[in-house]
């Protein structure tokens, strides 16, 4: 009986075993579900995160683009001073090279100053000569007025001995033969006296006594001549104008130059300017006085800072040298850019200096905000 029972008691056991066995194996699907699920909204946050970071960034892109104004078609650009002689002649020395950087009022270059030298001797001479000349013509005119001094009294005298002829003719006294001849030697004195006048005139014109200016007007001239080669001979020596490079020096010492012709040119790249070619429909909130951010590809990683100057009065093809005829022919609408001229800051870094024609990359921060490039969006205003 009690193995019986052992028997029954282990079949019993054996039976449910399985059952038991069978619990977990039938629960084990529920529990590994669950990191699935968990995988498929980590990837949908993933999703949603990068749509929301994206749109934000697309946003702010599409505000920056709306209220910063950028191009690539802008280059440096400076004045370009051409250096030359004011006369000709030979060149003595020249004191600068290629691309050397020289301030205003340097000596640049000599022109052999001995031809000039001479002239300026020649006019000297010619002023001793106008001085002496005048003292003569001043000798030629005190003689002439002491012709006239002695023609006057002449004159006086015939008329006195006129008047006494005729009173004496009245009385009688006085034959009519002897009366004549006081009547003609009384015409004679007057026909002198017109003739010493009019040789004092001369004489005083020859000596220039008859303009203001004393009886200097020759000796004013050779002095203006004498003037005139000082100031030649100054000119051998050229000096810059202004601060600047040297560049397209086309002279060398032994050279025989005219006067006018180019010799060298002078570039102040300290005071530099952009021109930046914007289309049209990028002008609508761009204006003088905006800030200006740009950057140039000699320098990489280096922001330099500016300002708008101004924009120029027409697009660039209407002052270009074959403006276009839109009236005559077949028309195509192309976008135009205009040329804005804007200013470098005069803090730039002074080590990276902006050459002539380099490009350049400017940004305007015309100073619009997100609200207003939004506003623009709205269908309803």
């Amino acid at each position: 009986m009690v193995n019986t029972g052992g028997y029954m008691a282990e079949e019993n056991k054996s039976s449910t075993e399985p059952q038991d066995s069978a619990e977990p194996m039938s629960a084990e699907p529920e529990p590994g579900s669950k990191p699935a699920s968990n995988k498929k909204i980590k990837v949908l946050l993933i999703l949603m995160a990068l749509f929301i970071i994206g749109g934000w960034f697309g946003l702010k892109w599409f505000i920056s683009a709306r209220s910063n104004i950028e191009t690539d078609n802008a280059f440096i650009e400076a004045r370009i001073v051409p250096v030359s002689s004011k006369v000709s002649g030979t060149v003595a020395r020249v004191l600068v090279d290629d691309n050397q950087f020289v301030k205003r009022g340097d000596l640049l270059l000599e022109i052999d100053e001995r031809d000039y030298q001479l002239q300026i001797a020649q006019a000297a001479a010619g002023v001793g000569m106008a001085e002496n000349e005048t003292g003569g013509e001043q000798m030629k005119v005190e003689g002439a007025r002491a012709a006239l001094q002695s023609a006057k009294a002449r004159f006086d005298q015939a008329a006195v001995d006129q008047q006494r002829a005729e009173k004496l003719y009245r009385r009688d006294v006085l034959p009519k033969e002897q009366l004549d001849r006081t009547t003609t030697a009384l015409r004679v004195g007057e026909a002198q006296l017109k003739e010493a006048e009019g040789g004092l005139k001369r004489a005083q014109a020859e000596a220039g006594l008859a303009v203001k200016s004393g009886g200097k007007a020759k000796i004013l001239q050779r002095k203006a001549q004498l003037d005139e080669a000082e100031l030649k001979l100054s000119y051998t020596k050229v000096y810059a104008p202004r601060d600047g490079y040297i560049t397209r020096k086309s002279v060398e010492a032994g050279v025989n130059i005219q006067a006018g012709q180019p010799l060298m040119a002078l570039v102040p790249l300290q005071e530099a300017w952009i021109t930046a070619n914007y289309k049209e429909r990028q002008l609508t909130y761009l204006k003088p006085g905006q800030k200006v951010e740009f950057s140039v590809d000699a320098y990489p990683g280096k922001t330099f800072n500016g300002t708008v100057d101004s924009i120029m009065a027409g697009t660039g093809a209407a002052f270009s040298l074959l403006p276009p005829e839109n009236a005559s022919g077949n028309y195509v609408k192309v976008v135009q850019r205009v040329p804005v001229k804007i200013n470098i800051d005069k803090n730039a870094d002074p080590e990276r200096l902006l050459r002539v024609g380099m490009s350049v990359i400017p940004v305007v921060l015309t100073g619009r905000t997100s609200g207003d490039v939004l506003r623009e969006l709205n269908p309803f205003k």
